[in-house]
């Protein structure tokens, strides 16, 4: 996990207010014995394994992110694992002058909106505690590829700013975002090096399609301790600033 001491003012303090907001959303869930889990399932009935929860995603039409929560058999989930969270840009939400790496099989979408890129996904306890960040391989989520320094540009992007079909879910995907921020990108550039690393140990292989590799990169995380580190750190950081300035 990042060194929290060691980020730029400017990159801390979003942090902190990422670090606010989803204790906000814990406080008032907790209230009425709610969780994230259980609120994106709410009214959907069986839940089945593979089937994305809200059926037809969570799509914000106006940041163009996009989520959904499904669950795979229970065999080939993670050590106390629910399911887990796929998040989403579409292309109309990308920054100016991000464009999909040029791979030899890639062919454009005819919908200038259909070449989405995969995010992060984050793994989820049925308590609805997150056990997890990972990134995944292209054939996972049928995402179209975008390199490590794109889909980072893209994070900031991401944003689920309306009610349905859980205000508190999307707010608390959205904090997330901004909460591990710094995993995030590194999880991205260690994904980008485990297909590098896979593609020259198997050269006849189309890396990108190859079911031997799933998973790309992982980092285990603690919601509640990141969430106290980072309100101690902008804490300490605003009271050195303090200091400092009454000193000058």
């Amino acid at each position: 996990m990042r060194d929290l001491n060691t980020l730029a003012d400017g990159d801390l303090e979003p942090m902190a207010a990422a670090a606010r907001e989803a204790a906000e959303i814990l406080r008032i869930l907790a209230k009425t014995g709610d969780t994230v889990v259980g609120e994106i399932l709410r009214g959907q009935g069986t839940f089945f394994e593979w089937r994305h929860y809200p059926p037809g995603d969570v799509y914000d039409a106006e940041f163009h992110a996009q989520y959904y929560y499904h669950a795979h058999p229970e065999a080939e989930r993670r050590t106390g694992e629910h399911g887990h969270f796929h998040t989403f840009l579409r292309p109309l939400g990308m920054p100016a002058g991000v464009r999909p790496a040029p791979l030899p099989d890639f062919t454009p979408a005819a919908d200038g909106n259909d070449d989405l890129s995969h995010l992060v996904a984050i793994t989820m306890d049925r308590d609805g505690t997150p056990l997890s960040l990972f990134t995944t391989n292209r054939w996972v989520t049928g995402e179209t590829w975008y390199a490590a320094g794109d889909v980072i540009a893209m994070l900031g992007q991401f944003r689920i700013d309306h009610a349905r079909p859980s205000w508190p879910v999307n707010r608390w995907v959205s904090a997330v975002f901004g909460l591990f921020r710094p995993e995030i990108e590194a999880l991205l550039r260690e994904r980008d090096g485990a297909v590098a690393a896979w593609q020259a140990r198997h050269p006849d292989r189309n890396v990108y399609e190859d079911r031997s590799l799933e998973v790309t990169s992982e980092v285990e995380i603690v919601l509640e301790d990141r969430i106290r580190d980072v309100e101690r750190a902008w804490r300490q950081r605003r009271r050195s600033r303090g200091v400092l300035q009454h000193a000058s």
